[in-house]
């Protein structure tokens, strides 16, 4: 996979926050953006992924939360 070119227009003091947050981590800003971005994509698709699985093991009807007691 390639990589493509991205570029944003932001706020001053956002900037400046972004280079204390990696400047923290020891990261560029490029670093900390596109690790931040990739996290949040993870973070999005395991979500959707465990909403996915207890909706396919609950009855219909029943609440999407797991049991506490164990599988149905």
């Amino acid at each position: 996979m390639g990589s493509k070119v991205l570029s944003l227009r932001i706020d001053g003091e956002l900037l400046d926050r972004i280079r204390q947050h990696a400047g923290k981590r020891g990261m560029s800003v490029q670093e900390y953006v596109v690790r931040t971005l990739v996290r949040e994509d993870f973070d999005e698709r395991f979500h959707a992924s465990v909403d996915e699985t207890a909706a396919f093991y609950d009855e219909p009807g029943a609440p999407s939360t797991p049991s506490a007691t164990g599988p149905r």
